[in-house]
């Protein structure tokens, strides 16, 4: 067997890596919502597709803090000071992207997890 064949990518050698959809599933600048299992329980996250920005994938909590449902992947993306944000479709308040941390209130942040393109498809880190 040859190196080559013998060495597998990160991504397929770890085991809390989770494909959750394709490429095609995703709407630009918009939100889908998804579940994913972690170590807790199963979890549900919102996932932003930014094409053009630094950073295009991005997978918060799904869940709202403030109203207690489950919404944010339905909340409207765009940028405070060049830093993308979701505001939740409820109660309004912003959540950064890059970190979960709610912009209104820095003692509220969301779960936030890697994600990544392996071709078309989208994966998860748990």
């Amino acid at each position: 067997m040859s190196t080559a064949t013998a060495m597998k990518p990160e991504a397929e050698t770890d085991m809390s890596w989770q494909p959750l959809c394709t490429k095609a599933d995703l709407v630009e600048f918009s939100g889908i919502a998804a579940w994913i299992e972690t170590a807790e329980g199963p979890a549900q996250v919102a996932i932003f597709y930014l094409p053009g920005h630094d950073q295009e994938l991005y997978a918060v909590d799904h869940h709202d803090p403030f109203s207690n449902a489950n919404v944010v992947a339905r909340g409207i993306v765009g940028d405070i000071k060049g830093e993308p944000v979701v505001a939740s479709p409820i109660y309004k308040q912003h959540f950064r992207l890059k970190d979960g941390s709610c912009v209104e209130d820095d003692s509220v942040a969301l779960r936030t997890w890697k994600l990544s393109f392996k071709g078309d498809e989208v994966g998860i880190e748990v």
